[in-house]
C-alpha cells in the first residue's frame, strides 16, 4: 500500500527526467482507451445486427444516446480530475472500463446495449483520454507539444491495432471473448502501472515541469523560482468569458462529429462501394501507421507555429479527404484514402490536446478540459446517427458526406478567429 510519503517522491530513480515516465503511462492509457473508441466498437456493429436482427438504424440510435448521455457527464470527470488528482481517477476508470467490458460480453438485448455503450464511452473513450491530457501538460510546458506527440503513439498503436485484433478475435471465437480479454487486459496491466508509477504533478515530488532546476532563492529561504517561462493560469469562468474559449470548442466537436460518424459506418460505407470489411480494417490501421511519423512531426511544429493555424489547416484537410471517400471504389483509393486521413489525424490529435493548456494553463485544466471532452463526446454522439438514417433513407451515404464538408469549412473559419486570448493581471 503506497502511503502520503511515497506518493511525495518518484517511485523510481532514473537518469532522465521523470515526466518521460509519466507520457509512457499517459500513452498506456490513451491506447487502453480502445475498448470504448469508435474504430473498436465499429467492428462489433455487424455481429449486433446479425445475431440480435437488429437494424443499423436501432443500434446507431443506441449508440448515439449512450454515447450523448456520457458526454454530458464528462464535466463532471474534469472536476473530479481538478479535486482529486489524476492519479485516483485513473485507476478507478481503467478499474471500470474494466468492468464495462466484462458487461458488454453479456449483452443480449438493447437496453443491456445501451449501458454497455454507455459504460464503454465515458470510460474509454471519454474518460481514459481525458486523465492523460490533463496529467501531461502538468508535466511539460515548454516541450509540451513533444510530449503530447509522444503520448499520442499510444492513441496510433490503439487505432491501429484494435480493428484487425478484434476482427481476429471474433472471427476466431467470439465478439463476447473479445470483450473479456480487453476487461482482463486492462486489469492485469494497465491499472497496477497507473498505480505504482503515476504521480499528478512534477511539484507533488519536488520537480519542475520540462524538468528544469530549481532555483535557489537563499539558504534561508529555499523556494522554487517561479520563471517568466511558467505560464499564466486561467479559472473556469475567465476562460468561457473569451470568444476564443467558444470558438475552440467548436473546432473540437467538428472532427468528433464527423470521423465518428465515418468510423463508425467505415464497414458499411466500403460495403457500398463494393469493398470488403477487412479492408476497412486495414484502412484504419494505415491511417494510424501514417499518423504516427505526422504526429511527431506535428508535436514539434506546434510548439513554434500558432496553434489556431495548424487547427485551420487540420479542417482543410478534413475536407480533402471527405472528398477523396466520395469516389473511393477500390483497394488501391482505398489505401490512399486511409493516408490522407491519417495525415489530418496526425495533426489533430495534438492540436485539439495542445489547445487548451496553451491557451488556459495548468491550474483548472481538469475542468476546462473537460467540458471539451463533454463537447467532443457530445460531436461524436451525433455523428452516426445521421449516417445510419441517411443509409436506411437513401440506400448510401453519398448524400451525408456532402453534407458533412459544411463542418469543417465552419472549423477552418473558427479556428483562424480562435487567436490566444491575454489576461489582464
Amino acid at each position: 500500500m503506497q502511503t502520503a510519503k511515497s506518493l511525495s517522491q518518484v517511485p523510481v530513480h532514473s537518469k532522465f527526467y521523470y515526466g518521460w515516465i509519466i507520457v509512457t503511462i499517459s500513452a498506456l492509457s490513451v491506447f487502453f482507451s480502445g475498448p470504448g473508441q469508435t474504430y473498436s466498437i465499429s467492428v462489433f456493429i455487424d455481429s449486433y445486427i446479425k445475431d440480435f436482427g437488429w437494424s443499423r438504424s436501432e443500434v446507431s440510435t443506441v449508440y448515439s444516446l449512450a454515447t450523448l448521455l456520457s458526454g454530458l457527464c464528462m464535466f463532471f470527470v474534469g472536476r473530479f480530475i481538478d479535486r482529486f488528482g489524476q492519479r485516483k481517477i485513473m485507476i478507478i476508470v481503467s478499474v471500470a472500463l474494466a468492468f464495462a467490458c466484462l458487461w458488454n460480453s453479456f449483452v443480449s438485448n438493447l437496453f443491456m446495449l445501451f449501458l454497455g455503450f454507455f459504460m464503454l464511452r465515458i470510460f474509454g473513450q471519454g474518460s481514459m483520454t481525458l486523465v492523460p491530457n490533463t496529467l501531461v501538460p502538468q508535466w511539460f510546458i515548454k516541450k509540451r507539444g513533444k510530449a503530447l506527440s509522444y503520448m499520442a503513439i499510444g492513441g496510433f498503436a490503439s487505432s491501429a491495432l484494435f480493428p484487425p485484433i478484434n476482427s481476429w478475435l471474433v472471427s476466431t471465437f467470439s465478439w463476447e471473448v473479445s470483450w473479456l480479454v480487453w476487461g482482463s487486459l486492462l486489469l492485469i496491466i494497465f491499472t497496477p502501472l497507473a498505480y505504482f508509477f503515476v504521480r499528478n504533478k512534477p511539484e507533488d515530488v519536488g520537480l519542475l515541469p520540462d524538468g528544469r532546476k530549481p532555483n535557489v532563492m537563499s539558504e534561508q529561504n529555499k523556494t522554487l523560482e517561479n520563471n517568466s517561462d511558467m505560464e499564466i493560469s486561467w479559472t473556469l469562468k475567465e476562460a468561457m468569458r473569451t470568444k476564443s474559449f467558444w470558438l475552440i470548442l467548436i473546432c473540437v466537436s467538428i472532427p468528433a462529429l464527423v470521423n465518428t460518424g465515418i468510423t463508425f459506418h467505415l464497414i458499411s460505407i466500403f460495403k457500398s462501394n463494393s469493398l470488403s470489411a477487412g479492408t476497412a480494417a486495414l484502412v484504419l490501421s494505415i491511417m494510424a501507421i501514417v499518423g504516427f511519423p505526422l504526429t511527431l512531426i506535428a508535436g514539434r511544429l506546434i510548439d513554434r507555429v500558432k496553434i489556431n493555424y495548424v487547427l485551420a489547416g487540420i479542417f482543410v484537410g478534413e475536407i480533402i479527404f471527405i472528398l477523396f471517400l466520395l469516389i473511393t471504389k477500390s483497394t488501391f483509393l482505398a489505401v490512399m484514402f486511409g493516408i490522407l486521413w491519417g495525415i489530418s489525424g496526425g495533426f489533430e490529435r495534438i492540436a485539439l490536446n495542445y489547445v487548451w493548456p496553451s491557451y488556459f494553463g495548468r491550474s483548472s485544466l481538469g475542468s476546462i478540459s473537460g467540458i471539451a471532452t463533454t463537447v467532443m463526446v457530445l460531436g461524436s454522439a451525433f455523428g452516426p446517427l445521421p449516417f445510419g438514417y441517411a443509409f436506411d433513407m437513401f440506400g448510401g451515404y453519398t448524400e451525408i458526406l456532402l453534407f458533412s464538408l459544411v463542418f469543417p469549412a465552419i472549423g477552418v473559419t473558427c479556428a483562424l478567429f480562435a487567436t490566444k486570448p491575454s489576461k489582464v493581471l
